[in-house]
Formats: structure tokens, sequence, C-alpha cells
């Protein structure tokens, strides 16, 4: 539910398309914030009580729900960041299906299970389970607005914690959406509240003595900020920052599938994907023929608000100039542009831009473009691409292409990123049961899968005597004998050599 304010402040939901008003909503300020994390508390309270089988159904039920008012979602998704309508249905499907994933395996991953306690400890029974944290407080990005904050959302009410939603100030409407969703289906109590309004509401939520833990997706230059204010309280924060992604092409790779691939991994979303892939590096014996198949892809790529449009406007408007910026940038330093260029920013739009002969230390390879645009490097050898992709400072995803399957894992596991798809763009994204997250600026923590749910709860170890030994070694009654004898086991279990 969103939450009640007196505030007379506003602000305005905007399609960047076409800039009218999607929806005013209030700025809720610090009081309000306050107010929605109180009552979280009880909520959080009522909803851990309730169990993880009872919340178990009320989440399916949720996930019912939000399926039965999928093209409503869609639409106000299309509305509020200009994407195709089929891509804001295709991201409310994955966000349905990690919502479906979240709540029949929390009760598997997060229930009491018995440890075995070691010889020392014999006479112990050790039961380990995970524990709601309470109130979780997740500042949710615009670019995937559905589909991202649910897996902090999703996984932090499987857990059995109650959460409050800030969603970016660009898309509010579907915030607000998804926990009038909620509430219809779980009326007793705010199990999720949704607090609009702009950085000083994020702000407000991080920094709330109240909140257990802080899921925030954005920039790495925000997350710090959003880090200072969890400091003052100790907040534990899981981080999403962003990353500079690369694809990296084999020499015996399908070219058509690859160029395919990392079309869609740069464009798609008007190419503002945390995962996106910005940088490709080619073999050289491949790269011709892979960048002729993907400049002609992409020359046929046209942005606009209408059914046929490939990819919509830039949401963000700042993010414009910095698209324009790196372009320019990279052309200065001796880049050539096979496809569009500046004149590629046609506000609110930017047509396709594919680069190449960047060099290294441009900003359109070192920083995060989010933007259509995308540069190609020849490589001499595979080696030489997994040394320029990890030249970076971050580290969410990547992407490679190789028919070599052993090639391939053994680049996956040696790439400098949270996740490496081969073959396919992103597929991981679509998995649930894998953990998603960063290294270096692009975050740490994990949102999805097992360790999602156990991001949003706290381990809880618990030993129970079942009967006495006959030695006592924490106790002031200990012998020497009884410490000889110990000596002598622990020799035995641990002392011999071990023979490779």
């Amino acid at each position: 539910m969103s939450v009640d304010t007196q505030s007379s402040a506003t602000f305005a939901s905007l399609n960047p398309a076409t800039g009218e008003v999607v929806a005013e909503h209030p700025v809720h300020d610090r009081a309000a914030v306050e107010e929605a994390v109180r009552r979280a508390r009880e909520a959080a309270e009522w909803w851990a009580a309730l169990g993880r089988r009872e919340r178990r159904v009320r989440l399916l039920n949720v996930k019912g729900s939000l399926t039965r008012n999928l093209n409503r979602m869609a639409e106000l998704i299309h509305n509020e960041t200009g994407k195709p309508l089929q891509d804001a249905q295709l991201e409310t499907i994955m966000a349905i299906t990690h919502l479906d994933w979240a709540a029949r395996n929390a009760d598997k991953v997060l229930g009491p299970r018995t440890v075995f306690p070691g010889m020392i400890a014999l006479n112990h029974k050790c039961v380990l389970e995970y524990q709601p944290l309470g109130v979780v407080g997740v500042i949710g990005p615009w670019n995937y607005p559905i589909f991202t904050p649910m897996g902090s959302i999703a996984y932090a009410l499987a857990a059995g914690n109650a959460v409050v939603f800030k969603p970016s100030e660009f898309t509010p409407g579907v915030g607000v959406l998804l926990a009038e969703l909620v509430a219809a289906v779980i009326p007793e109590q705010p199990v999720l509240q949704v607090v609009t309004g702009l950085g000083e509401t994020g702000a407000a939520l991080a920094s709330s003595p109240g909140v257990d833990k802080i899921a925030f997706t954005g920039s790495a230059r925000t997350a710090k900020k959003v880090m200072a204010a969890c400091a003052e309280n100790l907040t534990p924060i899981v981080a999403e920052c962003g990353g500079k992604d690369a694809c990296i092409v084999d020499a015996d790779a399908d070219l058509d599938a690859a160029a395919d691939a990392a079309l869609w991994g740069a464009m798609s979303n008007a190419g503002q994907t945390c995962i996106g892939v910005e940088r490709i590096y080619v073999v050289d014996g491949a790269y011709d023929a892979f960048l002729a198949k993907l400049t002609e892809k992409a020359r046929d790529l046209r942005p606009g608000f209408d059914r046929e449009a490939a990819y919509g406007p830039i949401t963000m408007p700042a993010q414009l100039d910095i698209i324009e910026r790196h372009i320019k940038d990279a052309l200065d330093k001796g880049g050539r542009a096979v496809v569009g260029g500046p004149e590629s920013v046609r506000k609110p739009y930017v047509e396709p831009v594919v680069l190449t002969d960047v060099p290294d230390d441009s900003a359109a390879v070192c920083e995060e473009t989010f933007g259509p645009t995308i540069t190609v490097h020849r490589v001499a050898d595979l080696e030489e691409a997994l040394d320029k992709a990890n030249r970076t400072g971050y580290g969410l995803a990547g992407t490679i292409f190789s028919r070599n399957r052993g090639r391939a894992m053994e680049l996956a596991r040696r790439m400098r990123s949270g996740m490496t798809s081969i073959n396919a763009f992103a597929a991981f994204a679509t998995v649930a049961a894998l953990p998603f997250g960063g290294v270096g600026e692009s975050g740490f923590g994990r949102i999805h899968g097992a360790d999602g749910l156990r991001e949003f709860a706290r381990p809880k170890a618990i030993t129970r005597q079942r009967f006495a030994l006959p030695t006592n070694l924490t106790s002031f009654t200990r012998t020497d004998k009884d410490m000889a004898r110990v000596l002598q086991l622990v020799t035995l279990l641990h002392g011999r050599n071990y023979r490779r």
C-alpha cells in the first residue's frame, strides 16, 4: 500500500517519450517515512508469526494477482519508462517467475536443519535456521522498475520481513500499483508499503533507525551516499551498482548468434541495462565478419514510442549528455563510428551507435554509458580479450560466445564478474535459482536464488546438549588426565599426514 501523507508537496511522473504527465505522486518527507517504518515493524511481527507455509500461500496469491494484472502493469511501465510494451511485458513476466521461486523455496532454504557437531561436541544436537531481519528498505531503479526491485522485495517478503519500497522518482506508479496488488491479497497488515519522492525520501529511508537492511540499485556514486546514510545506524546494505560489461567472441563462435545477442544486450531498453553489453572483444579471425553482421543488424533498429520501435527513449534526460560526451570523446581520440555518431542523439531518443578503433582510455570504454552505443575491439586471442574485459573497476556480468565448451567455461570462471552467460545474453537473469550481483564498483551482496533469500535473513545457531560426557572440558572440574585424553583424540583425528 502507498503511505498516507498530509504533505501537500507532489511531483509528476512523466512519459519520457511524450513529456505528458502520467500521474502526480506525494513527496513523502522524513516523518512520513518513519511512520511507514513504524507500521512495517508491526507488520513484520505479524508476517513472521504466520510461518513459512502461510507466507508461501499468500505470496503465491500475490503472484497470481500480478499475473492477472500483467498487461496493466506493463502498460504503466511502458508509459513511465517509454520502453516498448512487449519489453515491459517480458520484464513483468520475469518478476513473476522470481516471486514464484522465492515463495516456493523459502522454507527449504531458510528452514531449520540439523548440522553434524563433530567429535568434540558429539553429545550436542546442532540446529541452523534463518530468521527474518524485520524491516527491509528497498530503493529501486527506473530502468527495470518491477523486475529489479522484485529481486529484493519478493525474497525479503518470503524470508519473513516487511518491506518499505522507495521506487525511482521516474517510475513511482509501478511501485504504487505493486503495493496495491499486495495489499488486496494481504489486507491484514501492510507488509509492503511504498514511499514516493525524490532523493531526500530515499535518504530518509536509508538513515531510518528502524530499518534492518537496505537493498539498493543504482549508480556507484549514489550507493556511496546510501552507504553513508546506513552507517549512521550500522544498517547493512546489499548494493547493485551497474557495470561496464563485456562480450567476448571467440574465433569459432556462431557469429550470427553472437551478433544478434550482442546487439540486443547493447541496444534493448535503449541501452539502459546494468548488465547490458557495452564492450565487445572479438578474436582477430572473426572480427571483420562479426562487425559486418553487427552493423547490418544495428542499422535496421529504430527508436520510438510506437509498437514497431525497437526500443524507447532515454528515460532520464541527464543521461543524454553523458551518451553524447562518450561518443564525441571516442571520435576525438581516433575512434570511428561505423553506425551512427554524435548526430544519433536526438532528444529524447538515441539512434544506434557502433564505434570501432576506440582507445582503451576513452570514456566510452572506461565509464558506464547507459545508452544504445557499443564499442567493438579487435584482439589477437582470448587471453587479450579477457585481460581487456577485466580491465575495469566494474564487475557485474559478462557474455562469451564460443563453440568450445571447455574453453568457454574456463574463460567464464576467470572473467571478473558476478555472472557470466555463454552463447546467450544474460540468461542468468531469467533463472531465479541463480544469485545476482557484482564485485568491485558493481556492488556487493546478492539477490535472487538461495543466496538472495539468505541475504534478507539472519542465521541462527542453536545447540542442545543431549547427554553429558564423562569429561567436561569447559568446567573448573577438568583434570590433567581429561585434557590428556582429549589431546590424544585430537592427535588421532587430525595429526596424520595426507598424501596427494
